[in-house]
């Protein structure tokens, strides 16, 4: 019998298909959110998912298939090299921009940068949350070991707290005023110190995001795009709203807000990503920051996956992906497989086991930090997380939620 259209926003939260579908390559499922940072119960807020096609191969893994067959990757690096040939500096000023945290990535990119091409970068650093032990040990290498000169750039610690806690009450996504820190620290630095040249390193498009992305050297613009600051929306409230609570002004928020598009085209400040021009591997990435930064993995495997390399500066992170888990079904074990399945570092035999071992762990170790960093109660904490379970993923027995599909 045909449903109707009321059926399926009730069973299904935040616009994603009632029908689960698991990829036959990988391990991530049709739930992954492509592009989105807010979320709602709303069928017009209905949002694109990962695709799919007929072969059932998640976009993610055929883009993968495509870096292997189809991409001329000499021919990418000569065009990174004439990129920055364009911007290289010789007059002792900082010639491109780097923004990371010291994590493998970023400390690919920025010292792959300086000393194999040459450029001259300044790295910023949007802060984490809270430090780990590991993470601000990275920080220190990265820059003592690795090289590099850096600005650690910390927001106001009482509206990035509110924020923060506002993003977990509001839309279950508590890193959504991080990210977008994070995203325009880089354009934001650019324009302060006259610098043309923005280098992040890989494209979230790699992982499944707006794949069409993967093929375009530079940041996407629209994310540029606000007409005014107050309409913007962190922690799933508009900024005009909290202006008006009376605590914060407008001026509290200029880290927030991204620089107009057309203000980066009139200053010639170009975002680009490395992952374009150079084949990315974040293992890859890992093993040459071990090499040439002094980067370490952690002592202990991340709670929720059995990585110790990955993400592990912050101890607010692993609450990001159980939310993740939450509302899409999809922990931090199936992102870092699905990944790691792509690149050909584990089978998708091996992928299913660490899912099924690891991906619905509850991140215990910083979990009082947690409550405390966004002033909350446990139970206000359990209540929101049960808010935003949507039914066609979840099912209660007793006193315990069941998550309904599970990859085989």
């Amino acid at each position: 019998m045909k449903r109707s259209v009321e059926e399926f926003v009730v069973n299904a939260y935040f616009g994603l298909p009632e029908e689960v579908v698991f990829c036959k390559k990988c391990v991530i499922s049709n739930q992954r959110p492509s592009s989105t940072v807010e979320f709602k119960h709303t069928n017009k807020d209905k949002k694109a998912t990962i695709g799919f096609g007929v072969d059932g191969i998640c976009d993610a893994c055929r883009y993968a298939e495509t870096k292997d067959a189809q991409i001329d990757w000499q021919a990418r690096e000569d065009a990174l090299v004439r990129l920055l040939d364009q911007h290289r500096r010789s007059d002792g000023g900082y010639d491109i921009i780097v923004p990371g945290s010291g994590g493998k990535d970023s400390a690919y990119t920025s010292h792959i940068l300086k000393y194999k091409y040459g450029m001259n970068p300044l790295t910023v650093t949007w802060a984490p949350h809270k430090y780990t032990e590991i993470g601000w040990k990275n920080f220190e290498n990265w820059i003592h070991k690795g090289g590099l000169d850096n600005i650690l750039f910390t927001p106001n610690g009482k509206l990035h707290r509110y924020l923060t806690k506002m993003a977990f009450l509001n839309l279950l996504h508590p890193f959504q005023p991080f990210i977008v820190g994070q995203r325009i620290i880089g354009p934001l630095m650019a324009k302060k110190f006259g610098i043309k040249l923005v280098m992040y390193g890989e494209n979230q498009a790699e992982y499944g995001n707006k794949t069409e992305e993967n093929y375009k050297p530079t940041m996407d613009k629209n994310f540029f795009s606000i007409s005014d600051p107050a309409d913007m929306v962190l922690g799933g409230v508009k900024v005009g709203d909290i202006i008006k609570e009376g605590e914060y002004s407008l001026n509290d928020f200029a880290p927030y807000i991204p620089p107009a598009a057309e203000d980066l085209e009139r200053d010639g400040i170009e975002v680009h990503y490395l992952g374009y021009y150079l084949k990315w591997d974040p293992q890859e990435c890992y093993y040459y920051a071990v090499e040439h930064t002094g980067f370490q993995a952690n002592t202990e495997r991340t709670e929720g996956t059995y990585s110790k390399y990955s993400s592990i500066d912050d101890r607010i992170d692993m609450f990001h992906y159980f939310t993740t888990l939450i509302k899409f079904g999809i922990g931090r074990a199936t992102y870092d497989a699905a990944q790691e399945i792509r690149n050909d570092k584990i089978t998708r035999e091996e992928g299913v086991a660490l899912v099924h071992k690891y991906d619905q762990e509850f991140p215990k170790k910083y979990f009082e930090e947690f409550l405390d960093y966004i002033d909350i109660t446990e139970a206000q904490f359990l209540e929101t997380v049960d808010k935003f379970r949507s039914p066609h993923l979840w099912d209660k027995q007793d006193s315990n939620w069941i998550l309904k599909h599970q990859v085989t």
